[in-house]
């Protein structure tokens, strides 16, 4: 079966996630972070990518883009990945696949998703078990989101801006939407939008993207389709 194209629109933010092939570790040691983090600053800013929130963990890797052009993103990830793979490779004197074959993405209604995906993606060590608070965690974007640590790599959202006037405003609303566990349904909406590589939105929203990509972007219904009536 072949695979189903990505969708990408310029402007339109996208959920990414690129796991360890068989979900195997792709980070051992903090170098490790470190060198993912600057190349994928060197990248972003290559292809026209705007990285709004981001965590790495163990075996995977969650970013929140939004692109200049439908293939930002692809480019990026890309290039990020071929030269994180060098670097394992060569660091570790190990050879072969790093990545699970292709990203998985989803394109996103701004307005009613974004701040909920900068949750979804920094509350991530909290899900896994890794630490009680996401503040703990060193490989988000959470102190920069929440705390106003400083961050090149960081480009805030229009929609992070516009929560409040100033940094420190910005920063204490970002905190207060943490108070609040984000709706499992919300959670399953997100995942299974960013796995099945499909528009996450309203009907009116999924309907703008396909007549804007001339296909697709919803989970089709199970089943063959219904074959037309004889005339």
């Amino acid at each position: 079966m072949p695979r189903r194209a990505r969708i990408s629109l310029p402007g339109v933010s996208v959920h990414l996630i690129q796991r360890g092939n068989n979900r195997s570790a792709c980070f051992y040691a903090d170098e490790d972070y470190l060198f993912y983090l600057d190349v994928l600053m060197e990248q972003a800013k290559k292809h026209g990518c705007a990285i709004h929130a981001w965590c790495l963990m163990t075996n995977h890797v969650h970013l929140l883009v939004t692109p200049e052009s439908s293939d930002s993103a692809g480019l990026m990830m890309k290039g990020l990945g071929q030269r994180y793979v060098q670097y394992v490779n060569r660091t570790y004197r190990r050879s072969g696949t790093l990545w699970e074959g292709r990203f998985r993405s989803c394109l996103m209604q701004e307005e009613a998703y974004v701040l909920a995906c900068y949750r979804y993606i920094e509350m991530n060590p909290i899900r896994a078990g890794m630490v009680e608070h996401p503040a703990e965690y060193r490989w988000s974007s959470y102190r920069a989101n929440a705390q106003g640590e400083s961050s090149v790599l960081r480009c805030p959202h229009p929609l992070y801006q516009a929560l409040g006037r100033d940094e420190v405003l910005r920063t204490e609303a970002y905190r207060e939407l943490f108070r609040y566990q984000l709706d499992p349904g919300l959670v399953d909406q997100i995942r299974a939008a960013t796995n099945g590589n499909y528009a996450l939105g309203s009907p009116k929203f999924s309907a703008e993207v396909e007549a804007a990509l001339g296909r697709r972007v919803t989970r089709g219904k199970p089943g063959r389709p219904k074959s037309a009536p004889d005339i």
